[in-house]
């Protein structure tokens, strides 16, 4: 039986318009909650069927509010992430507060499902504010909600990103590339597609009280990544490996400099350079959605960027079809 409704928490963001394109694609009618309608909702329409999605503003995240929308739903998830804090303590409150009250509200509703988002590799961190306030938010999750399921995937990456699209956009840009930790730190890049595809896939199957660890099919090291999307965009640039004590100098002066100055966004922040010590690989500690058989439906990162990267190379547009 189809659930009453889908209720989406940063349904605004990459993974977000993806899942909405899948859920109302297969007949399932979406709340999705925006901070800015008259900014966001235009592009969030454009993901539906028609009478499929309802898109809600919630500039505040207030407890009221919040519960006036559980009211109709059967399904929540939660979505909302940040990788840098613009304000003081945003991490605690966008990482670990915001999911354990939406934990909170979905047991007193008793809905039949609250799928939480967070992220691989954060166990080991315990010197970076990113990782311990997603830790926090899955020990609150799972105190309020036993049933919940946490996923908890490697980088998520496709066109909408901000990961490969930025790295795409300072190759193309800088004469060099500076690897921190040697560009030794390991990660399992998903595509989005397969990640909404789990999402899916754990509703489909009622799925319920487990944790899983989100991976696409290749392990791949920072400098591997950056060689791959240098590929792709047909760059030759220096990889040079920064001593410690100069990455920690260069983290805290981009850390400083406003997000509108590095293309609208931190570059680098110390909590994230913290963070690049520790490899972005399944912990064995939990089920990955390949022991599921959840597998990935896009094999190669390589083969994936290259269908998006070609507006970075020379000539742009014009050299599309060289990556075909």
């Amino acid at each position: 039986m189809k659930p009453k409704e889908i209720l989406v928490f940063g349904a605004s963001g990459q993974i977000g318009r993806n899942l909405i394109r899948k859920l109302t694609k297969n007949n399932y009618k979406v709340i999705a909650v925006t901070r800015n309608i008259h900014q966001k909702g235009y592009i969030l329409k454009t993901q539906a069927n028609p009478g499929y999605l309802e898109i809600v503003e919630l500039e505040r995240l207030s407890e009221e509010r919040i519960r006036e929308l559980f009211k109709t739903c059967s399904i929540c998830i939660n979505l909302i992430g940040i990788l840098y804090e613009e304000s003081k303590n945003q991490f605690k409150k966008i990482h670990s507060k915001l999911p354990t009250l939406l934990s909170k509200i979905s047991k007193e509703t008793n809905i039949d499902q609250f799928i939480h988002i967070s992220a691989l590799g954060v166990e080991n961190a315990k010197d970076s504010a990113y990782a311990t306030s997603k830790l926090e938010g899955e020990k609150g999750v799972r105190e309020n909600f036993e049933n919940a399921v946490i996923l908890k995937p490697s980088i998520v990456y496709s066109i909408d990103d901000n990961f490969t699209t930025n790295f795409m956009t300072l190759l193309s840009r800088l004469p060099l590339m500076p690897l921190f930790y040697n560009g030794e730190t390991k990660f399992a890049p998903i595509h989005v597609s397969d990640l909404t595809e789990i999402i899916t896939q754990v509703i489909l199957n009622q799925i319920k009280n487990q944790t899983i660890e989100c991976i696409g099919p290749e392990e791949l090291s920072f400098k591997e990544i950056i060689k791959k999307i240098l590929n792709s965009i047909e760059r030759k640039r220096f990889l040079v490996p920064i001593p410690l004590p100069i990455a920690k100098i260069q983290a805290t002066l981009l850390e400083f400099l406003p997000s509108f100055l590095q293309g609208g966004r931190k570059q680098l922040t110390s909590d994230q350079l913290r963070l690049l010590k520790y490899n972005n690989i399944p912990s064995k500690r939990y089920k990955t959605n390949l022991d599921l058989q959840f597998n990935p439906k896009l094999k190669y990162f390589d083969k994936e960027i290259l269908k998006y990267s070609y507006m970075w190379k020379v000539g742009g547009e014009y050299s599309k079809k060289k990556s075909i």
